[in-house]
């Protein structure tokens, strides 16, 4: 069973960095299926065994990732993904190295979320019942400071009481790429003034 990790502040803008590497972004995106080997991810991703072991191992030294000493056979090693709540700090509260590394992963994952969703559209036609499973939802709330992160916690509690079944999932299920993206509106004076004020209280979102 799944079990919701804590939350865990990422300080080190160089451990934003490696998920903004768009590699490294691939190689997350096939761990979450499952152990990999650099031969086994080399060949998933048509790249050398020596770029995906190096990138296996700068993960692992962050802790993204970490050994299966048990699936080794030889030489070979095998890795898998580290589940965390991972999350950066507040805005007001980064750094300009980590702001400019945190806005690179956004744009990174923007890009991805459309590639994704690009996929998806031209294949639904001959996935059947599943071809009906795109889910949106257009909405406001409206939140005082306060409210911001208890909202955003009931979503990641939600996230995980569904993620409890990824270990024994059944035989017709299926992987459904999942994000979340809130964001307050903003006034024609919020805009001119360059919202230079410090932001609410709380911790912004990260991986999970």
């Amino acid at each position: 069973m799944t079990e919701r990790p804590p939350p865990q502040e990422m300080t080190d803008p160089q451990q934003v960095r490696l998920l903004a590497h768009p590699l490294r972004q691939r190689i997350a995106e096939i761990m979450r299926k499952g152990p990999v080997s650099s031969t086994s991810l080399a060949r998933a991703l048509g790249e050398s065994t020596g770029a995906t072991s190096y990138h296996l191992r700068q993960l692992a030294k962050h802790g993204f990732v970490e050994e299966v000493p048990e699936l080794g056979q030889g030489r070979e090693r095998w890795w898998r993904a580290v589940p965390g709540d991972r999350r950066v700090p507040p805005h007001s509260a980064q750094s300009a190295e980590m702001r400019e590394a945190v806005d690179k992963v956004a744009r990174l994952e923007f890009a991805s979320e459309m590639e994704m969703l690009d996929r998806f559209q031209r294949a639904r036609g001959g996935m059947g019942e599943l071809g009906e499973a795109l889910l949106f939802s257009f909405a406001t709330v409206s939140l005082t400071p306060e409210q911001v992160r208890p909202f955003f916690e009931d979503y990641i509690a939600l996230l995980y009481r569904y993620k409890a079944r990824d270990e024994d999932p059944p035989p017709d299920a299926r992987t459904f790429h999942v994000r979340f993206r809130a964001f307050p509106a903003v006034s024609d004076a919020e805009l001119e003034a360059g919202g230079t004020g410090p932001g609410p209280p709380g911790k912004e979102p990260g991986r999970t």
